[in-house]
């Protein structure tokens, strides 16, 4: 009788509906719709002028009034602010996405060194906008960071040193050229780089905007399509290797993807906290995490549940955006902690 008892009870609790995993759902659910509404209003942006889509754009903007009306903001009616709060939206699920493979990996610093590479490329593109007239730095920041995300992989290959000199030999490096550009520029029209350091929501433009859209999607069709064989490299390289996958090949795709990543955050995290992103939503997730797939979708949810309260507390105090978002992240941080009643989570392969 017991026997049949404790049968009869397991049966039940497997059977039972696993409400953790559907709130799991429903929020990433949330998360793609908020998501494609962001993409959709920057499309709409974009194609404003042309016939067939200025009607749709009048109507968002419609949308955006009475939003505010029922929320009591002022925030919605503006289309500067939808380009603002559409970077920010995709920030929270790219920067979180691929920082669960570089905390696995644990090359978490990875995220730091090439947002000294951007900034190197920042200022590049500021020296180009002031000597040749071309005015696109975050462009310039694209390419100098993935050129540094290729020379990081190939040092890592072909040095004998540890893991992490070739990173802190590109780190510093990068860094003192932006330093040296800067401060040679200085005095020069356009050379004014601070937003870029600590995150500034008003150099977020329409054009910035649409690249960071473009990114987004490449990044998550990109993991997508390669999902098992980042997940293979991230638990057992060595495995992987015997089993004749091209993990030098994987490992460059990872860095570049996270070059872009950080190229596309830097504008509304800043140089010297965007590594925060892809980093502390996936320790908090960590935290109370049963496997690899819910540590990713709990630090997606958790990265979008720090970009919108940063955002928020950032425009009602005028405070800079970086700093509010990575605050709002470590308190997520910290209260997972609390949650979960452990300092170290085993994750499994899944």
């Amino acid at each position: 009788m017991p026997e049949h008892a404790d049968t009869t009870a397991s049966r039940d609790a497997d059977s039972s509906p696993d409400y953790r995993s559907l709130l799991e759902l429903a929020g990433l659910a949330v998360t793609a719709v908020v998501a494609l509404v962001m993409i959709a209003f920057v499309v709409l942006y974009w194609l404003r002028t042309a016939p067939a889509v200025a009607s749709a754009y009048e109507q968002f903007m419609i949308a955006g009034k009475w939003l505010d009306h029922y929320l009591g903001t002022n925030v919605f009616k503006w289309s500067f602010m939808w380009q603002q709060l559409a970077t920010g939206v995709l920030i929270g699920i790219v920067a979180p996405l691929i920082g669960t493979f570089l905390v696995h990996r644990e090359m978490a610093l990875i995220g730091e060194t090439l947002a000294h590479t951007a900034f190197a490329g920042v200022a590049i593109g500021f020296a180009a906008g002031s000597l040749i007239g071309i005015d696109a730095p975050l462009y310039f920041a694209l390419l100098v960071s993935i050129l540094g995300a290729l020379g990081v992989q190939w040092l890592a290959e072909r040095t004998n040193t540890y893991g992490d000199v070739p990173i802190a030999i590109m780190l510093t490096g990068s860094f003192a050229v932006g330093t040296l550009i800067i401060s040679r520029g200085r005095g020069q029209r356009g050379i004014s780089i601070e937003g870029f350091l600590w995150g500034d929501l008003s150099i977020v433009s329409a054009s910035s905007a649409r690249l960071m859209t473009v990114l987004s999607v490449f990044v998550v069709a990109v993991v997508a399509y390669t999902y098992k064989q980042l997940l293979f490299i991230t638990f057992d390289e060595q495995a992987a290797r015997v089993a004749r996958l091209n993990v030098n090949a994987y490992n460059t795709l990872l860095v570049v993807m996270t070059a872009v990543v950080v190229v596309g955050s830097m504008q509304v995290l800043g140089v010297i906290l965007v590594a925060g992103m892809l980093v502390i939503p996936v320790a908090a997730a960590s935290q109370i995490a049963r496997d690899f797939r819910e540590t990713m979708a709990l630090s997606i949810l958790f990265g979008q549940l720090s970009i919108v309260g940063g955002l928020a507390l950032a425009i009602s105090q005028g405070l800079p955006s970086g700093g509010s978002i990575i605050v709002v992240a470590i308190a997520i941080y910290l209260l997972a902690i609390a949650l979960s009643g452990r300092s170290v989570t085993a994750i499994s392969m899944h």
